[in-house]
């Protein structure tokens, strides 16, 4: 749509204006996709440098889910044996995956809150969280194939992201 504006002055000047709104819908179009690929460059950095799991506590573990489009938690105790079992898993598939997915543990014996919070009543279980949501749970000791499957089918549905 063109708008046009006629301004007259006190002296009796008269000036025009000519804008395009449709000009200044793409600009705003333009900035928003802009400051939404800084943000995501800005993630993917951040992420990049992640050379293992994040340790997620009660106080921690909003923020930090918030900061990762998509993050694999480990809730896990350290006297549990089928959590030792997959924890060099995650620790794996954290340096194998760094940039593309954010890794978290949370101990349940020092973080009861989180842990509650989830429902969690059995241990390993590994949580995949994207956009802060819960979207994905497996329970109990898993093979590494199961788990960077799960993972894999989470990526795979982000096509148009930085998980490419």
């Amino acid at each position: 749509m063109l708008t046009i504006r006629i301004i007259a002055d006190n002296e009796g000047d008269i000036s025009w204006d000519m804008s395009s709104t449709s000009d200044d819908e793409l600009e705003m179009i333009k900035q928003k996709k802009l400051a939404e690929l800084q943000k995501m460059a800005t993630t993917k950095t951040m992420m990049s440098f992640l050379a293992g799991p994040v340790v997620l506590t009660d106080s921690n573990f909003a923020n930090e889910i918030a900061k990762y489009p998509i993050i694999l938690v480990d809730f896990w105790a350290p006297w549990c044996g089928p959590c030792r079992m997959v924890s060099p898993i995650i620790e794996q598939l954290a340096r194998e995956y760094s940039g593309r997915v954010a890794f978290g543990k949370v101990n349940v014996d020092d973080n009861q809150i989180t842990a509650t919070s989830f429902g969690i009543q059995s241990i390993p279980t590994i949580i995949i969280f994207k956009g802060c949501r819960a979207v994905d749970v497996m329970v109990g000791a898993r093979s590494r194939a199961e788990i960077e499957t799960k993972l894999k089918q989470h990526l795979a549905s982000n096509r148009d992201s930085i998980y490419e």
